[in-house]
């Protein structure tokens, strides 16, 4: 099968952070022009057929309400809730259909949700989110000329993807929920709002990449030691506080242990702040680290999930075992190196 599958997530960039910080927001409109430019890129390539998530704001088939497009678009059949479940069965039910190339508009969050459905399906996340780490900023015409390149087999996903990384939680021995970009333990004992933005509730966050140019968890782990999703392993700091964990060492043998530092960082949109760090390391792929037991929630890639009490056993794992992330520039290149845009 050579149809690509889009999902959109219309409630990205509309959490807390519009409140607490300077968030930007994207109107559905907005993302209804993005999801319509994905379209002309594949149409350009030959796709014939889209499969797309059903939501709430109906960005799909407003998108392809277009005189110039003639692509098929067929909605998957699913119950929808409005809820992260949606585009966890999305991608579970794309996978199964045997899509060939998966394009998402939204945040961390969304690409967790796909990524918890389905690992299999190379994709490209556009960032329409807040804290974007995972996704790309690329223009979607790009998105969807790539997409239907990939789909359609003039090129190999293995030539122009990198597997990304994963953070997995098990508790008491059981695989409990996965992040792609970072876990945070806070004091907190319950999910709320679920959006992590005040940074002293937190004792100590598990990264898989830690950019210079990325923003939120991740660029506080970056003024330490940069990791990049092609460098192995992840990172975990320990933030200065009277509740913080006694020890930290035990993030594998190739671990490095620093002293206690502060760092400048963008914590959120619009924020930048000095941030306490106690201790840090670096973190071996495949190894397991257990958490000093205590009450806390645990928040995946940006948003608590649920909590843990003392009396289970929480382990962090880092791994590469997520999906196949296309590198839109890289993919282009090697697209035009092998004249695939020649007529």
């Amino acid at each position: 099968m050579s149809g690509v599958g889009i999902i959109a997530n219309p409630a990205a960039s509309k959490d807390i952070r519009r409140l607490v910080a300077q968030g930007r927001v994207i109107p559905d409109w907005e993302k209804v022009n993005i999801v319509r430019r994905v379209m002309v890129g594949l149409q350009s390539t030959g796709i014939e057929q889209v499969i797309a998530m059903p939501d709430s704001s109906h960005l799909c088939q407003r998108a392809r309400d277009d005189s110039h497009l003639s692509l098929d678009v067929s909605l998957l059949e699913m119950p929808y809730y409005y809820t992260e479940g949606d585009t966890i069965r999305a991608a579970e039910l794309m996978g199964q259909q045997g899509v060939s190339c998966l394009v998402t508009l939204g945040g961390d969050g969304t690409n967790r949700a796909v990524a918890c459905g389905c690992t299999t399906i190379p994709i490209i996340p556009i960032s329409t989110g807040t804290n974007n780490v995972f996704p790309q900023m690329v223009e979607g015409t790009l998105a969807g000329l790539v997409a239907g390149l990939v789909a359609d087999g003039r090129l190999q996903p293995e030539m122009v993807s990198v597997v990304s990384k994963t953070l997995s939680v098990y508790v008491d021995d059981e695989f409990r929920d996965l992040a792609l970009v970072d876990v945070a333990l806070s004091r907190e004992r319950y999910v709320a709002t679920r959006a992590i933005w005040d940074l002293g509730t937190l004792f100590e966050v598990f990264l898989t990449r830690a950019e210079p140019a990325s923003i939120g968890l991740s660029s506080v782990g970056a003024r330490l030691q940069r990791v990049s999703l092609n460098d192995s392993g992840g990172l975990r700091y320990v933030l200065a506080g009277p509740e913080s964990p006694s020890s930290v060492a035990q993030g594998g043998q190739d671990s490095v242990v620093a002293e206690p530092v502060t760092v400048s960082a963008p914590i959120a949109p619009g924020m930048v702040s000095d941030v306490n760090i106690s201790r840090w390391e670096r973190l071996t792929e495949g190894h397991r680290v257990e958490l000093e037991p205590r009450y806390s929630s645990v928040a995946l890639d940006g948003e608590r999930a649920f909590t843990v009490t003392p009396a289970q056993k929480v382990e962090i794992s880092v791994q590469r075992n997520g999906p196949p992330v296309i590198q839109v520039e890289r993919a282009l290149q090697v697209a035009s190196e092998l004249g695939l845009f020649r007529n």
